[in-house]
This record gives structure tokens, sequence and C-alpha cells, in this order.
């Protein structure tokens, strides 16, 4: 009987996507909705096996039983849900603004981060729209740590921000 079953197995993999669909329904008694050739073999496979072999234990599905009873069974909502009677209004708008908290490892605007990297002093003045080196403005200290050393860098380790890393990279 397990030959019969290897072999049934091995078919599956030389089928259709359109074969497969088919001998899920046959298997499973109901439609996938899948599109995947792969699943589809993989599920059928296991089923082919389950039906052969007896399946999973009765503990095995009291608790599988327990576990379902416990998650809520639908994972996507229905399609209809938001399709028909769903409307556009200024009830579902944002209606306020987030509020951009400054870091706290970094000076405030007017501030200036500072670092020694290869004998060179590297000043970094903080705005309020980025920061300033060398005269050009960059979104990050990660960008102009990139700018110096030309490596890819945490912009906070490499001027000695970071909360936990202070004066560690000094000798870099």
């Amino acid at each position: 009987m397990e030959t019969t079953i290897r072999k049934e197995i091995e078919a599956l993999r030389h089928m259709t996507l359109a074969q497969l669909k088919k001998k899920y329904a046959e298997v499973f008694g109901e439609e996938t909705r899948s599109h995947h050739k792969h699943f589809l073999f993989r599920r059928i496979a296991w089923r082919i096996q389950a039906l052969a072999e007896g399946g999973l234990s009765e503990r095995a599905r009291r608790r599988a039983m327990e576990i379902a009873n416990d998650a809520d069974l639908r994972v996507r909502a229905p399609k209809t849900t938001f399709q028909q009677d769903f409307r556009l209004s200024s009830d579902n708008a944002v209606k306020g603004r987030v509020t951009a908290v400054a870091d706290p490892r970094l000076p405030a605007a007017g501030g200036v981060v500072e670092r020694r990297y290869k004998g060179r002093d590297i000043v970094v003045n903080v705005r309020e729209e980025g920061f300033e080196y060398e005269g050009q403005l960059y979104k990050s200290l990660s960008a102009i740590a990139r700018e110096v050393t030309g490596t890819k860098w945490n912009g906070f380790l490499f001027f000695g921000c970071a909360a936990d890393n202070r004066g560690t990279n000094e000798k870099r």
C-alpha cells in the first residue's frame, strides 16, 4: 500500500494547476481558493497520506479543537464588508496630527554633534529640518556617517550619541 501512495503523490508532481485544483476538490470535497501549485501539492499529498494512514490521533484532534475554540477563525474580513456600504466621510478621517518628539539622544536644534575620525574632526550642526555637515543638509546622522566613512553606519553609534554606547567608538 505504501508504494501506491508514493506513486499517487509522485503523479501529483507532474499535474498542472487546473489538475491539482480538480484533485483537491476530489480529495477534500470542496473547491480551493488557492492558485499556488506547490501549496496545493503539499495539501493534497498530506490528505492522501492522512486518509491512507489514519491522520491525527484522537488526543491531537482534541487539542486542536481546544486551540480552535480559543482562536478567531476568520483570518480575512469578508469581501462584501467594505465594498457595498462603506462611504468616505469626515468621521473616518484622522482629525489630529501627531506631534514629533525630539530624540533624547540628540542635542536640541542649534546644538553640535562632534566626532574625531581618522585624524579629522567631524562637526555636525543640529537643525530643525535635519543635520548640517560642511554646508550640506542631511536627513540623518547615518547619512553623514556614510558620507564620511564610505560605509554604512548607525549615525547614533558613529557619533557616540547612543545611550548605551557613549564613548565606545572613539578609536575607530
